[in-house]
C-alpha cells in the first residue's frame, strides 16, 4: 500500500478479544492507529488497555451487536462521523452459535452476525474504505448454502454447519466484491484452528477440537496482519488465504454464479440497493 505521512486507520471488529484483539495489538504495534468494535463494553475497555500497554497508543473503541442490524447502521453513522478515511476495514466478528436462535431482524443468527452484518457494514462505509479484511474459516467445507433461503440452517439446525455456512458466505463477498468494487481490495482467509474465548465457552467447538492442534490467538491474526499490509500488487484481489500464502476454496465457495445469487440475496434482506447508485458506493 503507498506511503502516507499519518499512521493508517484500522478498523477491527470483534476485537476485544481472540483473533481481532490480537491484530489489533499486531498492527497497533506497527505503528497503525487501530479502531476496536465489539459488542461487550466492559471487555473492550481491557481489549483498549492491552493495546495501550503494549503499542504506547490507546485506540478507540465502539460498541455495536451484530445480532441487531440497526446496531450495524448506527456504528457505521459514528463510523462515518468520525474518520473520513479508512485504509483496513477487517471484518472479524463471528460466533458459532449452539442453538437455533433467530435475530430481531429475522435471521438466524449466525448467518446475521456473520455473514449479513458484516456485509451490511461494508456497504455503509465502502466509499471510504481502501482494503477488506475478512476472516473466513476451512470451516466453509461444511456450508450449504441456499441464497433463496438464508435461514435454513433453522431447519435441523447443526452448529458447524450453520457455522461454516457462513464462513461459505464470507468466501463469496470476498470474491465478488472484488468483482463489484475493483478499487477496493478484498481479501479473505482462514486464520487456522485458533483457541478463541467462543471456542473455549462451547462445548460442541471444543469436543470437536480436542483432537486438533489449537494455534495461539497472535498465530490465528498473523494473515490478517499481512493482508492488511502487503503491497496489492502481490495479492490477487478477491483471494483466499491460509498461513500467509494463497489457497483454493471448495467449489461451493467458489462459484461466481452462486457469490453474485447471495449478494444479490443479501442486499435484499439488509436492505441495500443490489446495484451501483446508493450511499456508500464507489462508483
Amino acid at each position: 500500500m503507498e506511503d502516507v505521512t499519518d499512521p493508517r486507520l484500522v478498523v477491527i471488529t470483534g476485537a476485544s478479544s481472540g483473533i481481532g484483539l490480537a491484530a489489533a495489538i499486531g498492527l497497533a504495534c506497527r505503528g497503525d492507529r487501530v479502531v476496536l468494535v465489539g459488542r461487550d463494553p466492559a471487555r473492550l475497555r481491557a481489549a483498549a488497555d492491552e493495546v495501550r500497554e503494549a503499542s504506547g497508543e490507546r485506540p478507540e473503541v465502539f460498541r455495536a451487536d451484530f445480532a441487531v442490524l440497526d446496531d450495524v447502521r448506527q456504528l457505521a453513522e459514528r463510523l462515518r462521523a468520525a474518520y473520513d478515511r479508512i485504509d483496513v476495514l477487517a471484518n472479524n466478528a463471528g460466533a458459532i452459535v449452539l442453538q437455533p436462535i433467530t435475530t430481531v431482524d429475522g435471521f438466524e443468527l449466525s448467518v446475521q452476525a456473520n455473514h449479513l452484518a458484516p456485509f451490511l457494514l461494508t456497504h455503509l462505509l465502502v466509499d471510504r474504505v481502501r482494503r477488506i479484511v475478512v476472516t473466513a474459516s476451512g470451516a466453509h467445507r461444511s456450508g450449504t448454502l441456499d441464497p433463496n433461503d438464508l435461514n435454513a440452517s433453522l431447519r435441523r439446525y447443526r452448529p458447524i454447519s450453520a457455522y461454516g455456512t457462513s464462513k461459505q458466505a464470507n468466501i463469496l463477498f470476498t470474491a465478488e466484491a472484488a468483482r463489484r468494487w475493483p478499487r477496493v481490495d478484498s481479501y479473505c482467509f482462514h486464520p487456522g484452528v485458533v483457541r478463541t474465548r467462543f471456542g473455549n465457552e462451547s462445548r460442541v467447538v471444543a469436543l470437536g477440537m480436542r483432537l486438533l492442534p489449537f494455534r495461539s490467538p497472535a498465530k490465528g491474526a498473523q494473515t490478517l496482519v499481512w493482508l492488511a499490509n502487503q503491497d496489492r500488487s502481490r495479492l490477487h484481489n478477491g483471494g483466499y488465504y491460509f498461513d500467509c500464502r494463497p489457497r483454493r476454496p471448495w467449489p461451493k465457495a467458489a462459484d461466481p454464479r452462486l457469490a453474485a445469487r447471495l449478494w444479490a440475496a443479501s442486499a435484499a434482506a439488509v436492505g441495500i440497493p443490489d446495484g451501483p447508485g446508493h450511499p456508500g458506493h464507489p462508483g
